[in-house]
Order: structure tokens, then sequence, then C-alpha cells
């Protein structure tokens, strides 16, 4: 007897086709959510850029006005 080795056609099957769905769009939403996260990043970059201006700005007037003091007091 000769052995015959049988050959299938690969098929996809209900069960792949929904776990590559799956995986595509897990993978959209993971790359939608990166996004998000890097506006937020600069967003919040912008922002302490800001609150940093602020604090030197809040500094500079409160050093100011103790210089001027200062003048003042002195003749």
């Amino acid at each position: 007897m000769s052995e015959r080795k049988l050959e299938y056609e690969p098929f996809a099957c209900a069960p792949a086709l929904k776990l590559e769905a799956h995986e595509r769009v897990s993978r959209l939403q993971i790359e939608a959510l990166n996004g998000r996260l890097d506006r937020i990043e600069a967003l919040i970059e912008r922002l302490e850029k800001r609150l940093w201006l602020a604090v030197y700005g809040v500094a500079g007037v409160i050093l100011a006005q103790a210089f001027v003091g200062l003048t003042g007091v002195t003749p």
C-alpha cells in the first residue's frame, strides 16, 4: 500500500475571523487612545508653561514691590 498524504486547502473559520476582527478593533482602539494621550500630554505641557509664567510673574511683582518699598525708605 502506498501512503498518500492528504493535503487540505486552508480555509477561514468563523472563530478565527472573529479573533482577527477583534484584534483589528483592539489595535485601532489602542492607536486612538495613544493619540488622545499624546494630545493630552501636549496640553499639559502648555498648561505647565503658562503656570510657571504666572508664578514667575507673581514673584516678579512681589520683588518689584519690595524693591520700590526699599528705595522709598532710603533717602
